[in-house]
């Protein structure tokens, strides 16, 4: 694991209640920036420029915003781009291909995000929420609590952020360009309904209006919030969705996921396939296997019959350590046995790379603190 330089944060900032930023552009479609910037008594076409820098030259910096006269550019980069994220440590593995990001908010809330690199494609995972409010157990972020949610600026700085690092050639042996984003950082998605839904159509949007990342390439992770799995629908979006399961059954899954004892299983699953029904789109079942406790061949049986001949696909999670866990990963012959009862009832399944677990940037492992040992290059009590 190496530890990329650190970007100290103003130790005498003074502590403030967790609040929204002020407006950023990517809070707003072109339209509205175009209005902004006539309030301003600028030009409408400034607002394209500023843009174009920020989402297609990756550009975040309005110092290198050349083409702008200085006095207007200090004018629209305290209106348009003011900073949402200051870094405060940056960690990478797996040879610079996995880099996870800790950043400090306005309001000292902190939050992590995650590059990942691979031969063919560039992934971040995002965060959505500083914290989570759905307390599942295993959770690192779970546990934290939830502060407050983003903004849906914040939530796509992080996407430009990274994309900027994957075009500066910094991950080997990946494509310099982003190409994937999946909301399965911090917080729940679908609690912060309409901030994701607008940073996605940012993420989507062509330049200069967004990233312009293909919908395919958006996952949105959820525990189940049913009624906004069925908003999410009817959106005109062809994002996946990824349902965090984790349990086949509600006496089991009431624990691993507290929002169960509001949406059962049944109707958790009954939203997922209206969505697949209405976009098309394959959903994703997350389940992360826990030793002892998920991982019996009677509920891969049961699993296995709620799932076969849906459109959809079985992502299995060998659980990541979090100090103070009481619960550990499936032994690796239990995990295959499960795969082979889901796959002998037909349902598509894949064990995920954990990627990042030796920088706590693994499924469940984000936690956002700051106690970081800089002496062995680990990360400390954060997981």
């Amino acid at each position: 694991m190496t530890s990329l330089p650190l970007i100290p944060a103003d130790p005498d900032a003074p502590g403030r209640r967790p609040a929204m930023p002020p407006r950023h552009l990517a809070d707003l479609d072109l339209a509205g920036r175009r209005a902004l910037v006539a309030e301003l008594g600028e030009p409408a076409f400034r607002a394209k420029q500023v843009s174009t820098h920020y989402f297609g030259r990756l550009v975040r910096d309005p110092g290198q915003m050349t083409d702008l006269p200085a006095a207007t550019r200090e004018k629209l980069a305290d209106q348009l781009l003011p900073r949402l994220l200051t870094p405060v440590r940056e960690l990478a593995c797996d040879d610079g291909a996995t880099r996870k990001a800790l950043w400090r908010l306005h309001d000292g809330s902190l939050v992590e995000s995650v590059l990942m690199g691979y031969p063919d494609r560039v992934t971040v995972c995002i965060s959505s929420q500083a914290g989570c409010g759905m307390a599942c157990p295993f959770c690192a972020t779970g546990q934290a609590g939830l502060t407050r949610n983003l903004s849906t600026a914040e939530i796509v700085d992080q996407a430009v952020y990274l994309a900027g690092v994957a075009a500066s050639g910094a991950v080997a042996g990946s494509p310099p360009r982003l190409s994937h984003v999946v909301f399965m950082g911090m917080g729940e998605p679908l609690a912060n309904y309409s901030r994701v839904v607008a940073a996605i159509r940012r993420l989507v949007a062509p330049a200069p209006e967004g990233l312009g990342l293909s919908q395919r390439h958006i996952t949105v992770s959820t525990v189940g919030l049913v009624p906004a799995i069925r908003r999410l629908a009817s959106e005109d979006l062809s994002v996946t969705l990824a349902l965090s399961l984790h349990a086949p059954d509600d006496e089991l899954r009431d624990e691993l996921v507290p929002v169960n004892q509001r949406w059962k299983v049944s109707e958790v699953l009954d939203a997922a396939w209206d969505y697949a029904a209405r976009t098309g789109r394959r959903v994703s079942i997350e389940y992360a296997m826990i030793r002892d406790v998920n991982d019996q061949p009677w509920r891969a049986d049961l699993l296995g019959r709620l799932l076969a001949g849906k459109l959809t696909h079985v992502n299995l999670i060998p659980l990541n350590p979090t100090p103070g866990s009481r619960w550990d990963a499936s032994p690796k012959p239990v995990e295959r046995e499960f795969v082979r009862r889901l796959r002998e009832a037909g349902v598509s399944t894949t064990v995920r790379d954990t990627r990042g677990r030796e920088i706590d940037g693994a499924c469940g492992q984000l936690a956002a603190a700051e106690d970081i040992d800089t002496d062995t290059d680990r990360a400390g009590e954060k997981a």
